[in-house]
């Protein structure tokens, strides 16, 4: 007789009646509630997604011709954040530069991943000495900083959008090599890959069902971290005039023309230079949150 049931027989005195159960409240909207407190920097992430996408929706000025009148405008209502030397409205830039920016971080973040995963995965699994070489090109990338490497390569082609991308890209392949080298190193030790392996599975049925999938999770986040860091070297090199050549909107160019006019216009690198600074955090948070995810 097990323990619950010898206490139930023993029961004899007088029972005290149960209390009337309570219906559980509904859990969705506390679920709904929960998933916007940890993914909440999704919100505005979307909303620098629709001004790369759709920034005729959030703004109707001209973001290339002024009106000479209002140069010089203060933030307000009708221009949010104020007007520039040639009285274009600075809101209207940011939103329209916003395309030109992300689609240059975008192209480094998918060069910098997809090279760097490779020579990663070729690094942890096919053997010694591809390793060995993989890690001696990844020591030389990793031995100059990154800035350095997407300014030399910037210089030496035409400036603009496509150099600055694939420059910025190849400066971060090491940082993808090395993690997904650590990945694959950490999960192919573990008992179900090797069980795959004896059974007979072979090296790119094991690599596609057992490895990838178990590393795909701090991929991403690097991914996210990535591009936070993209924005900020191609909006570093576009404020040294090496991006979009002028009138076209680039967040970088923004700050380069209002630095001129600090004194009597502080807006003009300030506004834009709060945006680069969210869009970062925003991202490195976001890689955080990817990461938490995957953990397991």
């Amino acid at each position: 007789m097990s323990v619950l049931t010898e206490h139930a027989g023993a029961s004899t005195g007088p029972q005290t009646p149960e209390p009337a159960t309570v219906k559980a409240p509904s859990r969705a909207p506390r679920g709904v509630l929960q998933w916007l407190a940890e993914w909440w920097v999704l919100i505005p992430l979307a909303l620098l997604l629709a001004w790369a996408l759709l920034p005729g929706l959030f703004t109707g000025q001209d973001p290339i011709t002024g009106v000479p009148a209002d140069k010089f405008l203060a933030p307000s209502i009708t221009h949010p954040f104020g007007t520039d030397h040639l009285g274009r409205d600075v809101y209207s830039r940011v939103v329209h530069g916003t395309s030109q920016t992300l689609m240059t971080a975008g192209l480094a973040c998918l060069i910098g991943s997809v090279v760097g995963t490779l020579l990663g995965l070729v690094a942890g699994t096919a053997g010694r000495f591809a390793d060995t070489v993989a890690m001696r090109l990844v020591d030389v990338l990793l031995a100059v900083p990154a800035f350095l490497i997407a300014l030399i390569l910037v210089t030496a082609t035409e400036p603009g959008p496509l150099s600055l991308g694939i420059g910025v890209g190849i400066a971060s392949i090491a940082i993808f090599a090395r993690l997904v080298r650590t990945e694959v190193l950490r999960v192919r030790s573990r008992d179900f890959v090797q069980a795959a392996l004896m059974s007979g599975g072979g090296y790119f049925t094991v690599l596609r069902r057992h490895i990838i999938p178990h590393i795909i999770g701090p991929v991403l986040a690097l991914l996210a971290v990535d591009l936070g860091a993209a924005i900020l070297a191609i909006s570093g090199l576009g404020f040294l005039g090496f991006g979009a050549p002028p009138p076209t909107p680039e967040w970088g160019l923004l700050i380069s023309e209002g630095r001129q006019y600090l004194s009597v216009a502080w807006w003009l690198t300030t506004l834009p230079g709060l945006v680069i600074v969210l869009a970062v955090m925003l991202t490195a948070a976001l890689g955080r949150r990817i990461n938490q995810a995957f953990r397991f």
